[in-house]
């Protein structure tokens, strides 16, 4: 093997990105964030939402800097880089919805994919179902996928539709400077504990670069393999993983004095029932790869000027609001009252939508 070309190479890149993210996701923990939630897309959706007053659930209350830097970084990179392109008009609403029900089966599990891999570098063999029930999930959109569906062409938008997001993600950096009344904080419980501001932005801005950079994404890469047996996005994913696990053991995380443990009782900030984490995290598997890129992925393409993926991810929020006004949502006591309803109907909507926006169903 020629050591120089595959250091060059663009999987050489991604797996140095997955390693980057990884150390950084573990230590997030270290510097201040949730034990369980070092970095979690959804979850922090979830809280930014409490803090607007979408949801009035205040133990998750508080306006997350990740995310903030997550498009913005992923915002700056595509102007240097001369990629920023406003595009948009593929079937929104339907975008919209599949964000919600992404959400919806994230909070159920009580985690976004990259918090799952987080949770199982943690010990938390919770995350073993959910891994199982991804899995499962993108199985099933590749089923689709391979039978032409699709959400339609996006078109070429003015330029100002695609600075939409970032303007908005500049405002909510603005509230935390300036911290407005009319912004909830949480008190107590996982929206009260978390990094300094400039620790979480810078990492949100670097973790925004390395994902615009090499399109990382924690469905697409399962999708990918089992779809073309391509393995460049699912090498990113093994190296985040594997630098997540090395680095809470280097970091002295786990052990007598440490957070975590092996197993599946007494972890923090998780629930242990097995099904529903299995079919929450199927229906974020089964979602996203309908939509096309996992939460941080939309995240990230929001800042390319992707005004399809800002839909999605105003679904997100729509759905984290949806999740905890209606007790769909998990806790550490167990699954919501309406968790497990809102799972099927989100499995149900889209099987229907995988079976029904087909190319070859279309063209017929």
């Amino acid at each position: 093997m020629n050591l120089k070309a595959f250091f060059l190479s663009k999987k050489s890149l991604i797996i140095g990105a997955g390693l980057v993210f990884g150390v950084l996701a573990a230590l997030m923990v270290n510097w201040g964030n949730p034990a369980n939630m070092g970095i979690c897309a959804a979850c922090f959706i979830r809280d930014i939402a409490g803090a607007l007053g979408l949801h009035r659930t205040a133990t998750v209350q508080y306006i997350r800097p990740e995310i903030i830097g997550f498009v913005l970084g992923a915002f700056i990179t595509a102007l240097s880089f001369r990629e920023f392109r406003a595009r948009g008009g593929s079937s929104p609403i339907i975008r919209f919805l599949l964000g919600a029900f992404v959400m919806v089966g994230a909070l159920v599990f009580m985690g976004c994919p990259i918090r799952m891999l987080l949770r199982l570098a943690g010990g938390d063999l919770n995350g073993l179902p959910a891994l199982g029930g991804l899995i499962v999930g993108v199985l099933v959109g590749v089923f689709f996928l391979r039978r032409g569906f699709n959400l339609g062409r996006s078109q070429k938008l003015p330029a100002m539709a695609g600075w939409v997001m970032p303007a908005f993600m500049i405002g909510l950096l603005l509230f935390i400077i300036f911290k407005p009344g009319f912004i909830f904080a949480s008190t107590s419980g996982p929206g009260s504990i978390f990094a300094p501001l400039a620790i979480s932005l810078v990492v949100g801005l670097v973790v925004g670069f390395l994902v615009q950079r090499t399109r990382m994404c924690f469905v697409g890469g399962w999708r990918d393999l089992f779809l073309s047996r391509d393995t460049y996005l699912f090498s990113g994913i093994a190296a985040f993983f594997i630098a997540a696990l090395i680095t809470n053991y280097a970091a002295g995380n786990f052990g007598d004095a440490g957070i975590y443990h092996w197993g599946f009782d007494g972890q923090p900030l998780a629930m242990s029932d097995h099904l529903w984490n299995f079919l929450g995290m199927a229906l974020v598997g089964l979602a996203v790869t309908l939509v096309g890129g996992c939460p941080l992925r939309q995240l990230t393409l929001t800042g390319e000027g992707d005004t399809d993926a800002s839909v999605t991810v105003i679904g997100l929020f729509a759905g984290a609001a949806l999740a905890q006004n209606f007790s769909a949502a998990s806790s550490v006591k167990g699954v919501g009252a309406w968790g497990p309803t809102s799972v099927i109907v989100g499995l149900v909507f889209c099987l229907l939508i995988g079976f029904f926006m087909r190319e070859k169903a279309t063209a017929s």
